[in-house]
């Protein structure tokens, strides 16, 4: 039995998330598909994570067990020949048998995109969230080292989600602006459900003057969701790497 992990990027546009759900098509749905005509085997794959329904990545992760003896290289090519042009299989080698796609990540980087001017753009509606409203760039980078460190973010989870902790360490959070677009890079250990998203929204609200830079720290202190920022739309976020 070999241990094959797989590189992948994908628009996930079109897609109602990651994780195999009954009667949709998403990411996990359409690999199985390809794997099973390729290998003739019912294979169920393991992913780095669960991305929400429009959200994309440029890197994601998965592994699998399979005997099938097609070398890494042609698994490559034969599984971009029969899957859909807006998922891309870029590498696939082996790794030990115990390698775990979910649970070997050291840390994870997401990037939100924001098109922030006046007038939205069509070939930029699916993937970056048009704000018009003018931001402070500046007033954003100075609020992200009240998110950097390992803090209890349960404030920046949307509800719904069971986890053990709500703890986690934020290793770097960026703002940067090129033209009119504003990126926010943020890594992790580990990501609550919506956790990107929502703080997006609230570095968006010191952004646009409603909510000021030291209303941060009494935010993640009351460990209150209605207390930080509203939640952005999916299609602004990208997973951009996992790190073993």
């Amino acid at each position: 039995m070999r241990n094959l992990l797989f590189q992948i990027s994908y628009d996930g546009t079109n897609y109602h998330g990651y994780q195999c759900q009954d009667g949709q098509i998403t990411i996990q749905s359409e690999l199985e598909r390809v794997l099973h005509t390729l290998t003739g085997e019912n294979l169920r794959i393991i992913g780095c994570g669960r991305t929400d329904a429009g959200v994309h990545a440029l890197r994601y992760y998965f592994n699998v067990h399979t005997k099938s003896p097609i070398p890494c290289d042609r698994f490559v090519l034969a599984m971009n020949s029969l899957l859909p042009c807006d998922i891309t299989v870029r590498e696939c080698k082996e790794v030990p048998n115990d390698f775990h796609a979910r649970f070997s990540p050291k840390y994870k980087t997401y990037v939100y995109k924001i098109l922030n001017q006046r007038n939205p753009e069509a070939l930029f509606c699916k993937r970056s969230y048009f704000y018009p409203i003018p931001l402070d760039v500046k007033k954003m980078q100075d609020a992200c080292s009240l998110i950097v460190g390992e803090k209890d973010f349960k404030c920046f989870m949307a509800s719904g989600a069971q986890v053990k902790t709500t703890v986690r360490n934020v290793t770097e959070l960026t703002v940067t602006k090129t033209g009119n677009e504003i990126e926010i890079r943020i890594s992790a250990n580990g990501f609550l459900y919506n956790m990107v998203r929502i703080i997006t929204g609230t570095l968006i609200q010191i952004g646009n003057g409603k909510m000021e830079r030291e209303e941060l720290k009494t935010i993640i202190e009351s460990k209150c969701r209605t207390d930080a920022g509203m939640t952005v739309p999916p299609h602004g976020l990208y997973l951009y790497d996992v790190y073993y």
